[in-house]
C-alpha cells in the first residue's frame, strides 16, 4: 500500500488522537489505536481460521442428507461464535430492544429490513433472530472460498443483479416458498453499507415482496459503525444499538407508500440511537 493510500484510510492526526476517515469515526490516542489494530487483527485471523473447518462442516453435513431448518441452525451457530468472538477480542458488544415486535407465531413469515452499516449486522442478525433467516444477497458471494460454499448449501436468496428483471422475479418466487414455510426473509433496503450518519437510497424490492406475498415488514435499526465503520479492517470497542420496529402491514399499500414508511423509521430510530452520527 503506498504512503498516499495509507494516509487516506488512517485519515489525519493531531494532538487530540487519531480519527479514522472522517469526524464522526472514533478519535483515538496512539495507544488506543494499536490496541484497536491488535485486537481487529486478531478477530479476522479468527474469522479466517475457523470458517474453514466449520464451512466444511457444513459441507459435510449437506452431503449426509442434513437440509432445512437443522442445517441453517447448524451454520447459524458459527455466526454467533462470531459475534462472540468480536465481544472478546475487540469488545465489540450489542443490546437489542423491540424483540416484542418480532412475530409470536412459528409460521408467520415476514420480511426484515435492516440498515446496513458493515458486516456486524450480518452477523449478529442469525445469531439473536429465533426464527431461520434467508438473506437475499449477490450470487458473487457464493464464489468466496469456504464462507460463499457454505452459505450456498442453506436455503438463501441468490440473484444475478446484472439481470434486474429476473433478479426480482426469482426473489419472488423463492420468497413465496421459504416465507410460507415460516422462514424470514432479511434484506437492506439500502442496498450496501452506509457510512455512519448518512442516508442511502431505499430500494423498493423488500416492500414489493411483502406486497406480493401479502406479509407484514418489520423495520431494523442498527448502529453497527459505531464499533465497525463501513469498509474499515478496524474494530473499535463499544456498543451496537439494535432497535427492532413494529411490523407494518403490506396489504393495500403502494411500493412507494410502503419504502417511505420503512425509511421514515429507521432514519429517525438511527438519529435517536446515535445522535453523535448526525451533528
Amino acid at each position: 500500500m503506498g504512503r498516499n493510500r495509507l494516509k487516506d484510510c488512517l485519515g489525519a492526526t493531531d494532538e487530540a488522537g487519531l480519527s479514522l476517515n472522517n469526524a464522526k469515526s472514533p478519535r483515538l490516542t496512539s495507544l488506543e489505536y494499536a490496541s484497536a489494530l491488535l485486537r481487529s487483527a486478531l478477530y479476522l485471523s479468527w474469522l479466517i481460521l475457523s470458517v474453514i473447518p466449520y464451512a466444511l462442516g457444513v459441507l459435510l453435513a449437506s452431503l449426509i442428507g442434513i437440509r432445512g431448518d437443522r442445517l441453517y441452525w447448524f451454520a447459524s451457530y458459527w455466526l454467533k461464535m462470531a459475534v462472540g468472538a468480536a465481544r472478546v477480542i475487540a469488545g465489540v458488544h450489542y443490546r437489542v430492544q423491540g424483540f416484542e415486535n418480532l412475530p409470536s407465531q412459528i409460521n408467520s413469515g415476514v420480511i426484515l429490513l435492516v440498515k446496513h452499516q458493515s458486516a456486524y449486522e450480518t452477523f449478529l442478525m442469525p445469531a439473536i433472530m429465533p426464527h431461520p433467516l434467508a438473506y437475499v444477497f449477490k450470487r458473487e458471494l457464493l464464489y468466496i472460498p469456504f464462507f460463499g460454499w457454505a452459505m450456498g448449501q442453506l436455503d438463501m436468496i441468490h440473484i444475478d443483479r446484472s439481470q434486474k428483471a429476473r433478479a426480482f422475479q426469482r426473489v419472488v418466487e423463492q420468497g413465496k416458498v421459504l416465507l410460507a414455510r415460516g422462514v424470514w426473509v432479511i434484506m437492506f433496503p439500502e442496498g450496501t453499507r452506509i457510512p455512519r450518519g448518512e442516508v442511502g437510497k431505499y430500494k423498493s424490492g423488500g416492500v414489493r415482496l411483502a406486497i406480493e406475498t401479502g406479509v407484514d415488514v418489520i423495520p431494523v435499526a442498527v448502529t453497527s459503525a459505531r464499533c465497525w465503520p463501513r469498509k474499515s479492517f478496524l474494530l473499535y470497542p463499544g456498543t451496537v444499538d439494535v432497535s427492532i420496529g413494529v411490523a407494518i402491514p403490506s396489504t393495500d399499500c403502494s411500493p412507494e407508500t410502503l419504502n417511505a414508511q420503512v425509511e421514515q423509521w429507521i432514519e429517525s430510530e438511527m438519529h435517536r440511537l446515535d445522535p453523535q452520527a448526525y451533528q
